[in-house]
């Protein structure tokens, strides 16, 4: 038997597989959740959200903190579909936090960013 830790949409599960061929006395375990490391909001959060609108991957982070942008500028870009979708500012601001990483699994609704 081998052990293998896989990730589906942002969980971790460990699992163990049986080779082909292989003798067990014992049905394997079943796939355990694993916490995953959440993404932790900066102390210095601002006060406009900027929140994923479906699932994907963190593609690139466009605009980083401290960076000012205007509205409908791209702070993110995500990997919805194999497509490229950029995450836009709803109004001018300044990047205050990016709460994410680039190549993170997240879900619709995640948040993304906040600006000042």
């Amino acid at each position: 038997m081998k052990n293998y830790t896989i990730t589906v949409n942002g969980t971790a599960y460990d699992v163990t597989v049986e080779e082909k061929g292989g003798s067990t006395s014992a049905p394997a375990p079943a796939a355990v959740p694993k916490k995953a490391a959440a993404p932790v909001a900066s102390a210095a959060a601002g006060s406009v959200k900027i929140e994923a609108g479906a699932a994907g991957k963190v593609f690139k982070i466009e605009a980083p903190v401290g960076t000012k942008v205007t509205k409908g500028q791209a702070v993110v870009t995500l990997e919805v579909m194999k497509m490229e979708t950029p995450v836009v500012a709803p109004q001018d601001g300044t990047v205050a936090s990016i709460d994410v990483t680039e190549g993170q699994q997240i879900e619709a609704g995640a948040l993304l960013a906040t600006l000042n």
